[in-house]
C-alpha cells in the first residue's frame, strides 16, 4: 500500500499568520512577538538578527511539522498506515530537497544532522590518496573535517581579495599538483563572515578543468539565493536545516553517487544494511545499499527532514527573486546606516562593492566587540553575534592580525573598551521585520554617540551586564 501523505495531512495555511508579520516580513517566524526584559527597565520586542548562526523556524514549517506529529511512525521498518506514512513523507521530502537544489537524474540526496555533519561524511567517502584544496577562509565546518583522514592530503589556500583572485589561486595550486590523482576543492557559497558571495561557478569550472571535483558548502547561500546544482556544475552541495529557517538538527549532502557508493558506509547499523548473513568462518557477511541509506544508519529523524522539505517550499513559493530584492534593501539600509558612523569599520574581503546576502560583521573603535554585542542584547533586545563565528583564520585576517595568532570565541580577556582580536555580526533574512533593522541602526549609533548606560563585566567567558550597576 502506498500513502500519499499530502492527502494524509493537512498543509500549513500561511494565511493564519498574524497579518502585521506578513506585512513587516516575506515569510513569518516563529518568536517574532517575544519580549524580552532590558536593564534599563520595561521590555521590547526581541530582534533577531543572529540568522546565520541559527534562522528562527518559518511558521509554516512548525505548523506542517504539527500537522503531521500525530501521524508520527518508523521509517522503512513497519507494515502499518502510519509507518508507510511517514516512509513516503521521509522520501517524498528527498524528492523535493532534490528539485529545491535542481539536482541532476543520477545525483543522491543524502540526510545528515548538519552541513558540519555532511562535509565530514564526503570527507570519510573520499578515495585514498585524494588532494584536498580549501581556501583559510572557509567556516571550520568545511576547514577541518579533511584532515580527519590520514591517507589525504590538504592545501590550504591563502584569503583571496577579489572574486578573480580566488579563481586565479585556485587555477595555480590545481595546476602544479602532484602526482595527478584524484582531488576535491571545497568552497563557501557565501561566507559565514562578510556575507561576499563567492564565484562557485567559475571557480567549479577551474576545478573541472584540472580534473578536480568541487563540493559547495551553501549553508549560508540556499537561505538567501537559490542554488542549482547543474547550473552551478558543482559535484556536490552541503547545507543545514537550522540556517533554512527548520529547526530540529538535520542537513543535507546531495550530489554525486559515486564516491558515496564505493566507500564503506559513513555509519554501520540497520537501514545502511541491505542483506546480513553468517559466514562459516563465525562472522557476518554485509550487503551494503547503493542507495542514499548507504550512508543514513540507524532510525532517521523524519521530523526534521520533513521540516527542510517544508522550508524548501516555503521558499520556492515565495520566489527568490522577490525575497532576494527585498534583503538587498535591508542590506543597502543597514550598510548606509553604519557608514554614518566614522568608529565603524565593516569587514571585507572583495571590497564594499561585492555583492552579498545578509550577513555583516564589524568592528566599532575604542569598543569591545563583546562589551558592544552584550549591549545591544541588554540595552536594546537586539540579538548579534560577537567572536570569530567559527572562521578564525579569516576573522583574524580581516582584522589585520596573523591567521595563526591564538584566540577563541566569544568574550575574551580584554575588558570592556579594549581592542579585542573579535568582531560583531549582524545577519538577518526573510523574516526580518524593517523595524528591527532599523532599530538595530539607531542603537548602533547611540552606543558609540553616549557609550553605554550600563556596567558589564565578563563571566564564564561572557560579557554579561553587572547586574543593579549602571553606568
Amino acid at each position: 500500500m502506498s500513502v500519499r501523505p499530502e492527502t494524509a495531512l493537512a498543509t500549513a495555511d500561511s494565511a493564519d499568520a498574524d497579518p502585521a508579520c506578513t506585512a513587516a516580513a516575506p515569510l513569518p517566524v516563529l518568536g517574532s512577538d517575544v519580549r524580552v526584559p532590558l536593564v534599563t527597565g520595561g521590555e521590547v520586542t526581541y530582534a533577531a538578527l543572529d540568522y546565520a548562526a541559527s534562522a528562527p523556524a518559518l511558521q509554516r514549517v512548525w505548523d506542517d511539522v504539527a500537522a503531521y506529529a500525530p501521524y508520527y511512525g518508523s521509517v522503512h521498518r513497519g507494515a502499518g498506515y502510519l509507518s508507510q506514512l511517514s516512509t513516503d513523507l521521509f522520501e517524498n521530502s528527498r524528492q523535493t530537497v532534490a528539485e529545491f537544489l535542481g539536482c541532476r537524474a543520477a545525483d543522491q540526496v543524502v540526510f545528515t544532522r548538519s552541513t558540519t555533519d555532511s562535509l565530514n561524511l564526503l570527507a570519510s567517502v573520499l578515495p585514498a590518496h585524494t588532494r584536498v584544496f580549501v581556501f583559510e577562509t572557509e567556516h571550520h565546518a568545511s576547514l577541518l573535517p579533511w584532515e580527519q583522514r590520514a591517507d589525504v592530503e590538504v592545501t590550504y589556500l591563502n584569503a583571496p581579495r577579489t572574486p578573480q583572485q580566488a579563481v586565479d589561486t585556485l587555477e595555480k595550486a590545481l595546476a602544479e599538483r602532484e602526482p595527478y590523482g584524484p582531488a576535491l576543492v571545497c568552497v563557501t557559497g557565501a561566507s559565514n563572515v562578510t556575507g561576499e558571495l563567492w564565484p562557485v561557478r567559475e571557480l567549479a569550472a577551474a576545478a573541472h578543468a584540472h580534473g578536480a571535483r568541487i563540493v559547495l558548502d551553501a549553508a549560508q547561500l540556499a537561505p538567501h539565493h537559490p542554488v542549482d546544482i547543474a547550473e552551478l556544475d558543482v559535484d556536490w552541495v552541503a547545507f543545514s536545516g537550522h540556517k533554512l529557517y527548520a529547526p530540529f538538527g538535520s542537513g543535507v549532502l546531495a550530489g554525486r553517487a559515486d564516491w558515496l557508493q564505493d566507500a564503506e558506509p559513513y555509519l554501520a547499523g540497520g537501514g545502511a544494511s541491505r542483506k546480513v548473513a553468517r559466514r562459516e568462518d563465525g562472522g557476518v557477511q554485509v550487503e551494503w545499499h547503493t542507495t542514499a541509506a548507504r550512508h543514513e544508519a540507524g532510525s532517521p529523524n523524519v521530523i526534521g527532514v520533513y521540516s527542510i522539505a517544508s522550508a524548501c517550499k516555503a521558499l520556492t513559493e515565495a520566489g527568490f527573486d522577490s525575497l532576494v530584492a527585498r534583503e538587498q534593501e535591508l542590506i543597502g539600509k543597514v550598510r548606509a546606516g553604519l557608514a554614518e558612523v566614522p568608529e565603524v569599520k565593516v569587514l571585507s574581503l572583495f571590497g564594499d562593492d561585492a555583492p552579498r546576502v545578509g550577513v555583516l560583521s564589524f568592528v566599532v573603535e575604542g569598543w569591545n566587540s563583546s562589551h558592544f554585542a552584550a549591549a545591544l542584547s541588554a540595552e536594546y533586545g537586539i540579538g548579534v553575534r560577537d567572536g570569530l563565528f567559527c572562521a578564525h583564520p579569516l576573522v583574524r585576517t580581516l582584522l589585520g592580525s596573523d591567521p595563526q595568532d591564538p584566540g577563541e570565541c566569544g568574550a575574551p580577556d580584554a575588558r570592556p573598551g579594549e581592542r579585542s582580536l573579535n568582531a560583531i555580526r549582524v545577519s538577518f533574512g526573510a523574516g526580518t521585520p524593517d523595524e528591527h533593522v532599523e532599530r538595530f541602526v539607531s542603537a548602533v549609533k547611540e552606543l558609540v554617540r553616549d557609550g553605554a548606560k550600563w556596567s558589564y563585566r565578563t563571566e564564564e567567558g561572557r560579557c554579561v551586564p553587572d547586574r543593579g550597576a549602571a553606568a
